[in-house]
């Protein structure tokens, strides 16, 4: 009996490793990144804190979903590990105006930004052409399509 449970506990602990590495797989496959290195290894909870987001330091660290982040402080680390959802960058980090705007993944400038109702939009934002201008323009239309089209990534 005890070989038997040995057994089925052993078939779940490789099936949720199994289902882990499906799951990071597919951030990985839909999230702007640099080898696995998110916001270009800026510190994602520096956006909320101030004006301009800083590099975080290799040596301060965490991986959420398979993606590394790096930390400017061992404070930030920690928001970050407390609320991870709040401070990931949506879209996957791909540029909010071009998901919205016609549905596709076009690589951002991590200095552009803006925090919308408690959430990271990044954009675009070179030769002549910031995005995140024309997003304001018609922020909550091309909110509302990118919601839409990031969706249709996941799926």
């Amino acid at each position: 009996m005890k070989s038997l449970i040995s057994i089925i506990f052993l078939l779940f602990l490789t099936n949720t490793a199994i289902v882990s590495q499906n799951t990071n797989a597919s951030t990985l496959k839909h999230f702007n990144h640099s080898k696995n290195l998110a916001l270009e290894g800026y510190d994602a909870v520096s956006y909320f804190n101030g004006s301009k987001p800083t590099k975080g330091k290799s040596t301060i660290k965490t991986t959420s979903d398979g993606l590394t982040y790096y930390f400017s402080s061992e404070k930030n680390k920690a928001e970050f590990t407390q609320n991870t959802s709040k401070y990931k960058p949506q879209y996957g980090g791909w540029c909010a105006y071009a998901m919205g705007e016609k549905g596709e993944k076009v690589e951002v400038n991590p200095e552009t930004f803006k925090i919308v109702d408690g959430k990271l939009y990044l954009f675009y934002n070179a030769f002549f052409n910031n995005t995140l201008t024309d997003w304001n323009k018609n922020e909550a239309a091309l909110k509302t399509k990118a919601d839409k089209n990031w969706k249709s990534f996941l799926n």
